[in-house]
């Protein structure tokens, strides 16, 4: 009796332990379903939208760059994917993939029994793969996970084809490096499209997905080289490929291996940019100006911008040489070395150059601290900062960035940096923009558009627009160029003096203009007062805020030649209205933008040359009339005032060109703006921090003018020769 109560009480609780299992699956089974049944008949299920990267296109559909966060993804469709990389995949990855209905029972065998053994692992076909990936959180190692994965998987392989499946496997899975999907792989590991992978890059390209990095072969060529050869060889096992030409293929490959990649290279880091300075300008427009919750990062947008990459590439070349050799020049100026280096960081590079044997680091061949920043800026201190970001070191990622900035710091008034702006004279796009003497992500300061500088005597013709209007002057007013008193509005005095201190005497307006004479243009301004010039300026330059008006043009006659602060776009904008018959000129870097579909979500050019449509004559900002004159005025400086060395210095320019350069008091700022029937340009010599001299061979005339003649020309050869419109009347 008392054995049969123990049997009976057994019984019992294995009963309702059987019963506690049944409603625990159960309940679990049933949130399983529920969950994926929501999500199946909900707007997620079988909608492939993976992160994609946006594509930044100049105005012929060139690729600028591209803008991602974590994920470097490019689609392509089953049809442009080779067999190669299919055979090598299912080789490595799921060998029935084309008999199963989206499991492997022996894989899910072998996955349970590792699972009781503490090891989960194995058992995903591809399709579990694909279906981790999109809808199951594969950072979780449960049995949960694994059963919500082969619940999905059934549903994909019930709702799509094998080829749709390969399809989307393809395209979203991750292989290391920021890589996602076999195309953005493709051209990140071997420099080509999936289109025209061999068969040893196929079989090198899915051993990355079985723990992205583990066996690149960027990071660890010896090891991917070896599992790379045991998935050749199945492949020849199941008669993929023969043995020949697995071998041919795989030696050709390691063959021209290229062993000096660095191994911290990401698809971020290298991806190429070939307008960085622009391609900042958009991101930082694009995220300012695009209404919605579009991700610029993962939505996979299309900007479709104004630049010329023709242009652009040509300005970034001119720019480059152009501020080498106006350093080169200030530098032999000086008769001296920057002795900043010697005792400010002389001491730091000999420490890190003999303790790591980094020669380029030590102090004797890096004197001039331009050569210093330049290693220390592009090669040492991103290294570290990305080794810091990699391992997690704050300290050493803010070592590296406090680093950088001191460098800066001490050298941003002893290096020369320069800009340079192209606008189209009748639409305003931005076709060419050049920020500086370099870009990285630690000095990123477009000086195109950012920096605030004297213009000079670039100046001038803003408010010689305004004397012509006033009938008060034409360009054959005689002016006296002679030593002058004036007399400010305050009651102080300013006598002003010439370029070299000369004097010419009676002059017409408009050789006082071509030849920059300041007395000339003093007496030009206060013929016309303060507020009528100020009017002017304000206008052209795009200025309308009160208060800013009167920040930035102060009442007193050292105006007339300069002392404002403005950037090169707002310069360019300035002349473009002269180019472009008087009308308002409103700078445009975008066209438009398409979401991923290619619907238009933003059509910003179209919308600001309508809103100048629609001002009428209010965009008339100063008649055709007076555009012309100063045009014709402007021509006369190219011809034979201070942009005719520069003309003469490049051979002559290709069709009418009008312009203007402007040096600014120390020769602290070298300027040259001008335009052809087609574009203005605006090239800036100067230094980030005011303070030093660029020297007397380094002026608008002799510096900025010649870099802006050699450029103008470049892009305007290749057009037909056109005057400059005339007015009717």
């Amino acid at each position: 009796m008392i054995f049969s109560a123990k049997r009976n009480q057994r019984l019992r609780v294995l009963i309702i332990l059987g019963l506690v299992w049944s409603v625990g699956l159960g309940t679990f089974l049933g949130l399983a379903l529920g969950a994926t049944w929501n999500i199946q008949h909900g707007s997620q299920f079988g909608n492939f939208d993976p992160a994609l990267p946006s594509k930044v296109l100049d105005i012929n559909g060139n690729v600028i760059t591209e803008f991602f966060s974590s994920e470097k993804r490019d689609l392509v469709s089953y049809n442009e994917i080779p067999r190669f990389l299919t055979d090598a995949l299912i080789t490595r990855e799921d060998q029935d993939f084309w008999y199963h209905n989206g499991f492997s029972l022996k894989g899910i065998l072998r996955a349970a029994f590792m699972t009781l053994t503490g090891h989960l692992q194995g058992g995903s076909t591809l399709t579990q793969q694909l279906a981790g990936k999109l809808y199951s959180d594969r950072t979780q190692l449960t049995l949960a996970r694994k059963l919500q994965e082969l619940w999905w998987a059934l549903e994909l392989e019930t709702k799509f084809s094998k080829e749709e499946i390969l399809e989307q496997y393809m395209n979203n899975m991750p292989f290391g490096h920021s890589t996602y999907g076999v195309e953005a792989a493709s051209k990140y590991f071997f420099n080509h499209s999936v289109k025209d992978l061999t068969v040893a890059e196929s079989a090198l390209l899915v051993i990355q997905l079985v723990h992205p990095g583990l066996y690149s072969p960027i990071r660890n060529p010896n090891g991917a080289a070896k599992v790379q050869k045991d998935i050749l060889n199945q492949m020849v096992q199941a008669g993929y490929v023969s043995a020949k030409e697995a071998k041919s293929s795989y030696d050709e490959y390691w063959a021209n291996y290229d062993y000096s990649r660095g191994s911290m290279s990401t698809a971020y880091w290298d991806r190429t940019d070939k307008a960085p300075y622009f391609s900042e300008y958009i991101r930082n427009w694009v995220q300012d100006n695009l209404v919605g919750p579009h991700d610029l990062y993962k939505d996979g947008l299309v900007i479709h911008t104004t630049l010329n990459l023709d242009d652009q590439l040509a300005a970034q070349a001119i720019m480059t040489q152009g501020i080498e050799e106006t350093n080169l020049k200030f530098h032999a100026s000086n008769q001296r070395r920057l002795n900043v280096v010697d005792s400010e960081l002389a001491p730091m590079l000999d420490l890190l150059g003999y303790s790591f044997n980094i020669g380029e680091l030590r102090a004797s061949p890096t004197q001039y601290l331009r050569d210093a920043h330049d290693y220390l800026a592009a090669d040492l201190s991103p290294t570290i900062d990305m080794a810091a970001k990699l391992f997690g070191i704050s300290d050493l990622e803010n070592t590296a960035r406090e680093t950088y900035k001191s460098v800066v710091a001490l050298t941003s008034n002893n290096q020369v940096e320069g800009a340079l702006i192209t606008l189209q004279n009748s639409t305003g796009y931005i076709t060419a923009m050049v920020g500086g003497s370099h870009f990285d992500r630690l000095n990123q300061f477009n000086r195109a558009v950012q920096a605030r500088v004297q213009p000079g005597s670039s100046f001038k013709p803003l408010y010689y627009s305004a004397a012509i209007d006033s009938r008060k002057f034409t360009p054959a007013t005689m002016i006296m160029d002679q030593p002058t008193v004036f007399i400010n509005e305050d009651g102080t005095y300013y006598t002003p003096s010439n370029f070299r201190g000369e004097w010419a005497g009676p002059v017409l307006l408009r050789q006082a203009l071509a030849h920059s004479m300041n007395v000339p243009s003093i007496q030009v301004l206060a013929g016309i007062g303060f507020d009528a010039a100020i009017d002017r300026a304000a206008k052209l330059l795009g200025i309308t805020d009160p208060a800013q008006i009167a920040a930035t043009f102060p009442r007193k006659y050292p105006l007339a030649l300069g002392i404002i602060s403005v950037s090169p776009l707002q310069m360019a904008r300035a002349y473009a209205i002269f180019a472009n018959q008087g009308r308002e000129v409103d700078p445009i870097a975008v066209l438009y933008i398409q979401d991923r579909k290619g619907n238009i979500i933003a059509n910003p050019a179209a919308d600001t040359l309508n809103e100048l449509r629609r001002k009428g004559s209010e965009a008339q900002i100063i008649s055709p009339q007076t555009a012309y004159i100063m045009t014709s005025l402007l021509e006369t400086t190219v011809q034979s005032g201070t942009l005719d060395y520069a003309r003469w210095k490049v051979g002559g320019l290709p069709m009418e060109m009008a312009g203007k350069t402007g040096t600014t008091q120390n020769w602290a700022d070298a300027w040259a703006i001008g335009y052809s029937p087609y574009y203005t340009t605006a090239v800036w010599l100067g230094f980030d921090k005011p303070g030093n001299s660029l020297g007397l061979e380094n002026t608008g005339a002799t510096a900025a003018g010649v870099y802006w003649a050699e450029y103008m020309k470049k892009i305007n050869e290749k057009l037909p020769p056109i005057p400059f419109p005339r007015p009717s009347t």
